[in-house]
């Protein structure tokens, strides 16, 4: 069998979205340059998550398994394949 494809567990992107939208974006100033890039990385990370989710869906139906990462040391001990995040 095949070793199943490492990805990052989707708690990566909503652990930065809520610091970005609740801490970041409001320390900012309303209207700033800074607040626009600010909302420009909170729009790319949602469209990150969202194709790593199509990859998902792509890769479970193809028959390749994958396997959630919570960090880069995941690979001195693999963890088990998972199935759904939610």
């Amino acid at each position: 069998m095949d070793r199943p494809i490492p990805l990052p567990s989707h708690i990566h992107y909503e652990l930065l979205l809520q610091l970005l939208e609740r801490q970041t974006l409001f320390s900012l100033q309303q209207r700033s340059p800074q607040q626009q890039q600010i909302q420009e990385l909170i729009f790319t990370l949602r469209k990150a998550l969202s194709q790593q989710k199509q990859l998902e869906e792509s890769c479970r139906s193809s028959g390749i398994a994958i396997e959630y990462h919570w960090s880069l040391n995941d690979t001195a001990a693999p963890s088990a394949p998972h199935t759904d995040e939610y």
